[in-house]
């Protein structure tokens, strides 16, 4: 082995050594995640473009359901490239696609443009950075691959607490068009200027000997092909049920707090701060429990504080306010939970030098989820009459995700650390 690649690349990382310069990358990759993050913000836009468009309210979601598929989509077929184009490219390619999906967005004048720019062409651009930050970090990081992973990917879960009043203020001062456009050119500029920053370290590299470090090849991981790994069918259906979860209460946190706890609509919208920070938290928090404890454990962990919050909503009445923060805070924070431990896993499970193919695959869970759980919380909806009668199906969905991670996440992944 060189010694490069015992002891570190031979050339500092932004005038540091590499152990100590390498920590830059994740502010730059929370930063990078901010950006694509902004989609989460897309209310800001809803009410202004529909009064534009003259679109219903139906209409004007279909542009936020699109990016969720088309940045699912993309996300898999992205992770093939990265390894070949190399992270500054793929994450400059990603970032001017979604800068050109915002400016787009801005000349739209139908409901069909504002979904084929937003929509897909935003989708594609997020689709093939967003990847890029955690491949970038795990790598320098062999030695605390969750909790680092964990960190960065705050960007993406944190984003509306910045972008959403940011959003809202360019409204009010340049029209909603006018909004897009500018920030169609900030993150574009943004996402390029990080992009130059990033690089991998050489293959199999490690910080300096003391550090407690997972190996990044080991016979502990699970080298045959992915479709023929139990693990990977296990952690596939956790993460697309624990997707379909949280996307389907953050899709439905203000109405529920309005029609069955009648709150007034600006405590509803505030209370949705406070979930995405529980969102945000939660990532670098289930990113350290991912790298310490059997992968099963956490599973079963998180699935148990969503049947609390499901049992706390079921039963939910008019000024039960306390139920509801505590209920859709355990929401909001197991599936930033799940976004953290997903990639963690598959660090775990799998050859992490295919960490972005793997990856990729693994993500389509989340497509799934998030297009089965727009599904169901209408139907559901209609059909009842309530919100109330959502919460029983994703008990029955948390309970199944007990007994996958029990038998299908038990097999030889990594043991925690000693």
């Amino acid at each position: 082995m060189s010694a490069a690649t015992q002891s570190g690349p031979l050339t500092p990382v932004f005038g540091l050594p590499p152990e100590r310069g390498r920590w830059f990358f994740i502010p730059l990759g929370m930063t990078v995640l901010a950006c694509l993050g902004s989609v989460y913000s897309w209310s800001i836009f809803r009410t202004p473009l529909e009064r534009e468009l003259g679109v219903s309210p139906a209409a004007s979601l279909l542009p936020y359901t699109f990016v969720l598929l088309s940045y699912a989509i993309l996300m898999p077929i992205a992770g093939f490239y990265i390894p070949r184009l190399g992270a500054r490219l793929t994450t400059a390619i990603g970032g001017v696609i979604v800068g050109l999906g915002y400016i787009l967005a801005s000349f739209a004048t139908q409901i069909g443009g504002l979904i084929f720019a937003y929509g897909i062409v935003a989708g594609a651009g997020i689709g093939i950075a967003y990847g890029v930050p955690m491949v970038v970090v795990s790598r320098w990081f062999p030695d605390k691959k969750g909790l680092t992973v964990g960190l960065t990917i705050i960007g993406f879960g944190v984003s509306p607490l910045i972008t959403a009043p940011l959003a809202n203020h360019l409204i009010g001062a340049y029209g909603v068009r006018g909004a897009l456009r500018m920030l169609g050119i900030a993150f574009t500029l943004i996402i390029l200027a990080i992009a130059l920053t990033l690089k991998l370290p050489p293959q199999g590299w490690r910080p300096p000997s003391g550090s407690r470090t997972l190996p990044l090849s080991s016979s502990r991981a699970d080298s045959r092909p992915l479709f023929k790994s139990r693990a990977f069918y296990g952690l596939w259906i956790c993460y697309a049920i624990a997707t379909l979860v949280g996307l389907s209460a953050i899709g439905i946190s203000s109405p529920v707090g309005q029609e069955i706890i009648a709150i007034n609509p600006s405590v509803a919208a505030g209370s949705v701060s406070l979930f995405a920070l529980f969102n945000g938290v939660s990532r670098p928090l289930f990113g350290w429990l991912s790298d310490r404890f059997q992968p099963r454990y956490v599973a079963i962990f998180s699935y148990v504080l969503i049947l609390i919050a499901c049992l706390l909503m079921a039963q939910a009445q008019k000024g039960a306010v306390a139920a509801y923060l505590v209920g859709f805070s355990l929401f909001w924070f197991c599936l930033g939970g799940w976004l953290a431990m997903a990639p963690t896993l598959t660090l775990r499970f799998f050859n992490p030098d295919q960490y972005a193919q793997n990856y990729g695959v693994v993500f389509t869970a989340y497509g799934a989820g998030a297009l089965l759980g727009t599904l169901l919380t209408g139907r559901v909806r209609e059909v009842f009459g309530s919100y109330n009668y959502v919460f029983y199906p994703m008990a029955l969905l948390a309970t199944l995700g007990i007994i996958v991670a029990s038998v299908w996440l038990r097999r030889d992944g990594p043991m925690p650390l000693e």
